[in-house]
Order: structure tokens, then sequence, then C-alpha cells
């Protein structure tokens, strides 16, 4: 009888899971898979991006989006891609991919990876890549958020490289990194929300829901929950980064209006309201989950793409 059992629960035990092919995959797919599935999803939820920005930097009357479209047209929605699409080259190519490397480093010294390891790995990778990729973040906010700009406010950018150009012989080096402490804040929070509540809700959604575990609707719905919890929280600091990656010297004083984080949170709760660190929150979570969402599947497909041509 022991042994009938024990020829029961064996195959139950070796039942395949995809963790084996994602143990094999190697560094550089890790990372280059990474990219790629982020540059897809952007691709994806640039629009949202787009308008998120402009309703956050919205000045004067109730902003519109179909006044938006009437002025600008539908295709200035894309306004930008190029700079978020090379955005994400840097930032999803080094969060995800510095995240499943310093996660498995961390498991072969402590011998296990627990919720706390993941925490703190996703937010100390995620403030690292948004260190490195906020040259190309500040591009991205200046091209989505210039055409809706009064005429003589406009920067009148023709392209990524002018923009990249263009700041380095006017504004110097440091303007690429404008905003960085608060995107470098905001990344750190998304690795702690996005780490500690996708996995929970993947798990509850396959209990509660009776969705198979990883599927396209369980991570369809893990993820849009996963986002909304995050983008609530980190909305603030995407924000600041909007302000002060868009900002301009005053005209007199040849001051910056922001210098930190907390003065822009201080400054814009006393001038505007708090809650007008929220303006432009629904296109900002469409993108937060609606990215999370197209990444991770992208992510996926490519790396299984990849392990069966083997």
């Amino acid at each position: 009888m022991a042994t009938a059992s024990t020829a029961i629960v064996a195959p139950k035990m070796s039942t395949p899971s995809p963790q084996p092919t994602a143990v094999s995959v190697s560094k550089p797919v890790v990372f280059a898979t990474s990219g790629l599935g982020g540059m897809i999803g952007w691709v994806i939820v640039h629009p949202a991006n787009t308008t998120a920005v402009r309703m956050n930097l919205h000045k004067g009357s109730k902003f519109s989006f179909m006044g938006m479209i009437r002025e600008n047209g539908f295709l200035s929605l894309y306004d930008g891609l190029a700079a978020g699409v090379w955005r994400q080259v840097f930032y999803a190519t080094s969060r995800f991919g510095l995240f499943e490397t310093c996660r498995d480093k961390l498991h072969e010294i402590r011998g296990k990876t627990d919720f706390a390891g993941r925490v703190v790995v996703g937010a100390a990778t995620g403030a690292t890549a948004a260190f490195i990729s906020c040259p190309m973040e500040v591009a991205t906010v200046r091209m989505s958020n210039d055409a809706s700009l009064p005429l003589a406010e406009r920067r009148n950018y023709k392209g990524v490289f002018d923009v990249i150009k263009r700041i380095y012989t006017e504004e110097g080096v440091k303007a690429f990194w404008r905003g960085s402490i608060p995107f470098s804040q905001r990344a750190a929070l998304v690795g702690v929300f996005q780490v500690a509540t996708l996995d929970q809700f993947t798990e509850l959604y396959s209990r509660y829901l009776n969705q198979k575990k990883n599927s396209i609707p369980n991570v369809f719905c893990s993820a849009m929950t996963s986002g909304l919890i995050y983008s609530v929280a980190t909305m603030p600091l995407e924000a600041s980064k909007n302000r002060m990656a868009s900002q301009k010297p005053d005209a007199v004083t040849g001051k910056l209006p922001y210098t930190s984080t907390l003065q822009l949170l201080r400054a814009v709760s006393a001038n505007e309201g708090f809650l007008a660190l929220y303006n432009g929150f629904f296109p900002y979570y469409i993108r937060c989950g609606g990215h999370t969402v197209c990444m991770f599947i992208a992510v996926q497909v490519l790396r299984d793409y990849y392990t069966s041509m083997q």
C-alpha cells in the first residue's frame, strides 16, 4: 500500500510549473525580454500617459479630453512616444533585469526568497532604474505636454534627439535629472506596492474567483488591482516628477520654482490644494495597470518563445 501511495503522490509532486523555465533563462535574456516587454507595453499605454501628464500639468479652465483632441488632434496623444519607448529601454531593462538578478543573488546568500526580501529588492532596484532612465523621463514629459502649452511657452521639440541636444546645450547636464528624486521615490514605492500586491492578488483571485493562476484573466485582474493601489500611493510623486521635469527658471530671478519633493508638495498643496496632485489620476491608473498587464504578458510570451526555440 505504501508503494501504491508513493506512486500516486509522486506525479503530483513533479507536476511541471513555469518556474523551472524561468530559472533556465540566462541573465542576458532576462534583461532583453524585460526591456522588450516594457517597450511593447508602453506603446499600448502611451496615450494614457500623455493624457495623465497634460491633465496633471494643466492650468486655468477645467481640462477637457475632447477639447484637447479637437485642438491638437488624436495623434497628439502619441507625442513623445519615441522618448517613452527609449525610457523603457533603460527603465524596464534595468528595473526588472536588476530585480530578478538581485533577487536570485539574495536567494543564494540567504537560502530563501521571502516577502520582505522581494520588497527590499523591488524598492532598491526600482529607485536605481528610475535614476538611470531619468533623462528619457524628462524628455517624455516635455514632449508629451508641449502641444498643450500656450504658443509662447512651447519648446517645439522636433524629436527625442532634438530634446536631448537642446536640454544639454540650453540648460546643462543637470537638467536631465530634474525630478529624479521624486521619480526614484515613486519607483521605489512602485517596487514595494507592485511586488507586495501583485503576487498576493494573483493568489487571492485564483483561490476565490476560481481563476487559473498566471492565466491572462488572472494576470489582468491582479495587475489592475495592484495598479490601483500603487497609483493611489504614488500619484503625488508622479505629479511632483512631472512638474519638476517640465519647469522653467523664473524670468526675473533665474531660479527654478521647485527645488525638492517636499517643497513642491507643500507649495502645490498650499496654492492649489492637495487634490491638485491627483489631477489626471484616472489615465494615470490606466497607464499603471495597463502597462503592468501588457508588460508582464509580453515578457512571459517572449520568454516562452525563447525557451521553445532552444
